[in-house]
């Protein structure tokens, strides 16, 4: 993979990270009550709206990575996303992470750098 190519996947991690982050947003300030006042909520939320379109452009953007990269190469990078999303959900919305997280982060990083080494 060319330094491009990684830039790249990254940059679409980091994404998948903030959509993930809006949409506790929205889930935290969900109102009680019907499935209506929720669905309600959530059609003029912006964090809500701006997780959807951010996870339209992301799909865009996959499939164009996927046109010049061998999806064996490229979906591992979503594990960046699968470890920074629970570290910065942690520290902006206070929830806890047990020390064998950090271990499991520091073993996934581990495989996404022998799965996708730069050539």
């Amino acid at each position: 993979m060319s330094v491009l190519q990684v830039l790249i996947l990254v940059f679409y991690a980091v994404g998948m990270c903030a959509g993930q982050l809006l949409f506790k947003l929205s889930a935290s300030k969900m109102p009680a009550g019907s499935l209506v006042d929720k669905l309600l909520y959530l059609a003029f939320n912006p964090a809500f709206a701006g997780a959807m379109l951010l996870y339209l452009v992301l799909s865009l953007v996959w499939v164009w990575i996927l046109s010049f990269t061998p999806i064996s190469r490229a979906y591992p990078f979503v594990t960046i996303s699968i470890v920074l999303t629970p570290v910065i959900g942690a520290i902006w919305f206070h929830e806890s992470l047990p020390p064998t997280f950090y271990i499991g982060m520091v073993l996934l990083f581990a495989g996404l750098v022998l799965i996708t080494r730069v050539e």
